[in-house]
């Protein structure tokens, strides 16, 4: 294991050991963020594996992860919970099978018709929710009662408590990093990083290049969906700005905030960005102008600002000052 390779393990490896202790020393709210945190590092990863390791530009991510908070919605009963261990399949079975029928479509697509694509057949589900009574309309739908997760009297965790909802949340969380680092590992990964480099000539090597970005995008879309599942939980609310292309583009940056085509960038990005968000809405008051208020204006001069300065991201960053430090060691011990 290289060096980088080793620093990258201990780290993960201590921020999961910090994020299992944070329900014990902090409050409700911080309890709360960090768990939209990881959601949004579920779903920044989910893209990633398009964008990053296939080439797939897609403006339209964010649909999956609305269809599968509706999906858990729909079927919860009015003032009644929903049954755990049959919503979460379902929602993800809808996530995915919305992704083959979309991706059927749109993987036969290359550049700037990929994003055009992806971002129509987006806007269009939008538009089925937000201009439809199908699911409350504009107004969205509230989850009056948390999906029950008992196995006959045995109940292994409450999700009206909000640790266990944490707890869930961190636990899917490292089932997805582990799961896609097994993948981009195997020659089904290695496939997709090299559509990404030269789609032509793994054509020519024989490779069936169009099953393969499908097959990528509807596990894209079920990780998606397993992201948007989780949000309805914690949130108890599901309206149709969970598919609208706003989300698709916050995704997208924070991926290219922490660094494409790793797994620890999208987390990095996905942690990064909520947290300046946070900082920029708590702003103060400095003469008649509320700061705070407009935070999209400084979220806009900060993606700007970080495009300039971080065209690798924020692990292309790291990687650059680690290899001034082994240069600086190596001429030091010359």
């Amino acid at each position: 294991m290289s060096r980088a390779r080793r620093i990258e393990f201990f780290v993960l490896l201590a921020a999961v050991a910090a994020l299992v202790a944070l329900p014990f020393f902090a409050e409700k709210f911080y309890v709360q963020f960090f768990a939209k945190i990881l959601i949004m590092a579920i779903l920044a990863m989910s893209l990633d594996l398009l964008l990053g390791y296939t080439g797939l530009v897609s403006f339209g991510h964010a649909a999956f992860y609305g269809v599968a908070a509706y999906a858990l919605a729909m079927v919860t009963p009015q003032y009644q919970a929903a049954n755990f261990w049959t919503s979460f399949p379902l929602a993800l079975a809808v996530a995915g099978l919305a992704a083959l029928v979309i991706g059927f479509f749109v993987v036969r697509t290359h550049g700037i018709f990929f994003i055009m694509v992806t971002l129509a057949f987006a806007q269009m589900l939008f538009f089925v929710f937000h201009d439809t009574k199908l699911a409350g309309g504009n107004d969205g739908i509230y989850i009056d009662v948390r999906p029950v997760a008992k196995i006959g009297d045995w109940q292994p965790f409450d999700l009206d408590k909000f640790t266990h909802v944490y707890y869930l949340v961190l636990v899917a969380f490292v089932i997805v990093y582990l799961f896609l680092r097994v993948l981009l590992a195997s020659p089904f990964g290695k496939v997709l990083v090299g559509i990404k480099a030269n789609e032509h000539r793994m054509k020519s090597l024989g490779y069936a290049t169009f099953r393969y970005k499908l097959v990528c995008f509807v596990i894209a879309g079920v990780l998606g969906g397993l992201a948007g599942y989780l949000s309805a939980i914690q949130f108890g609310v599901v309206n149709p700005e969970m598919m609208g292309w706003h989300l698709s583009g916050a995704v997208m940056m924070m991926v290219i905030l922490g660094g494409m085509g790793t797994l620890v960038g999208p987390i990095l990005g996905a942690a990064v960005w909520m947290l300046i968000e946070l900082f920029f809405q708590g702003l103060p008051t400095v003469g008649e102008i509320n700061l705070g208020k407009h935070w999209h204006l400084w979220m806009g001069l900060f993606i700007v600002l970080a495009s300039l300065f971080l065209p690798k991201g924020l692990i292309g960053l790291g990687a650059a000052l680690l290899r001034r430090g082994q240069r600086n060691k190596a001429e030091g011990d010359v």
